[in-house]
């Protein structure tokens, strides 16, 4: 194994990497492969990585339907010492409104992460999800 390819915990305890796509369904699957290259580096379990996957493609589906044409996705990973956190947010148009907390889409998020919170303003919104790392890990 090279130097380069060695896993070393003290590189990614605090690493952030952001990922700028347009918001069309076809470019998703950037992110979940992101998604996925990032939890196999924490060495989150195969189990654990697919509900992370899945857990972007919903969250991203919540925010491709009240983004205006042409916007963009802004994807955040942040990874903490006990943490994966990945936000997503987009501007979104006039009036736009997220599912309700008690939708099938937050049911999702929430049973795929530790937390999910979402954050509306007039020009954006956010979706943030959270996995705890496994301790040992």
């Amino acid at each position: 194994m090279a130097a380069t390819d060695r896993f070393d915990e003290a590189t990614v305890d605090h690493d952030v990497v952001t990922l700028v796509v347009p918001a069309d369904g076809g470019y998703l699957g950037v992110l979940r492969t992101a998604t996925a290259g990032l939890a196999a580096r924490l060495h989150y379990t195969l189990e654990r990585i697919e509900d992370l996957r899945i857990a972007v493609d919903e969250a991203c589906a919540m925010l491709l339907v009240i983004t205006p044409p042409d916007a963009e996705l802004r994807c955040r990973f942040e990874i903490g010492p006990q943490q994966l956190s990945i936000s997503i947010s987009a501007p979104v148009k006039d009036g736009a409104r997220l599912p309700s907390p008690t939708s099938w889409p937050w049911h999702v998020l929430t049973s795929l992460t530790a937390q999910a919170t979402a954050e509306l303003t007039a020009n954006e919104a956010t979706i943030r999800m959270v996995s705890q790392r496994l301790a040992g890990r």
